[in-house]
């Protein structure tokens, strides 16, 4: 398989990793805004934000590279 074949596969797994990292990171979020940190929260929540804008263009993206030539 040449290098690049696995450029497709790389950024896939990459977002995979990207898309649980959020989830985890929201996960704590929750956590501390129940006991009351709201400011943090939503810090945190402006942050992810950034991820969420961009899903769609990453999809997008892997979508093209992964379809067959």
């Amino acid at each position: 398989m040449p290098n690049s074949d696995l450029l497709p596969s790389l950024l896939l797994k990459i977002n995979q990793i990207q898309l649980a990292l959020e989830a985890a990171i929201m996960e704590l979020t929750l956590w501390v805004e129940q006991r009351g940190s709201g400011e943090v929260g939503g810090n945190v929540r402006g942050a992810l934000a950034t991820i969420s804008k961009n899903e769609e263009f990453i999809n997008v993206t892997l979508a093209v590279l992964m379809t067959p030539k």
